[in-house]
């Protein structure tokens, strides 16, 4: 894979995980995998719209699917990108803090 193609790549994940839903639905399934039974009451969007992000996170690789009898069950495929929240949320507290400074 060409340089070019694995920077396409990451941004095609990132872009995935750009919609407070989807990254919600991953920080769920970062406790453990889910039926959609289970994901669907847990954000205020329709059973069909978060079928839409689960199927935009499935593209990406982010998550994998299997059946069992007629439940879908949904897993992380790709765990590591809830490794850099710590930090995300670091930066985010920070950039908080200073705002709040600066408006003093």
């Amino acid at each position: 894979m060409s340089s070019r193609d694995l920077t396409a790549a990451k941004a095609r994940i990132f872009k995935a995980l750009g919609h407070p839903t989807r990254l919600g639905i991953v920080e769920l399934l970062a406790q453990g995998e889910r039926c959609v039974c289970e994901i669907v009451p847990r954000f205020a969007d329709s059973q069909a719209t978060i079928s839409r992000h689960l199927d935009v996170l499935l593209q990406a690789g982010i998550l994998e699917r299997s059946k069992d009898g007629v439940k879908m069950i949904y897993r992380l495929a790709m765990p590591c990108v809830l490794n850099a929240m710590p930090c995300i949320v670091e930066a985010i507290r920070k950039g908080t803090r200073r705002a709040t400074a600066t408006e003093r």
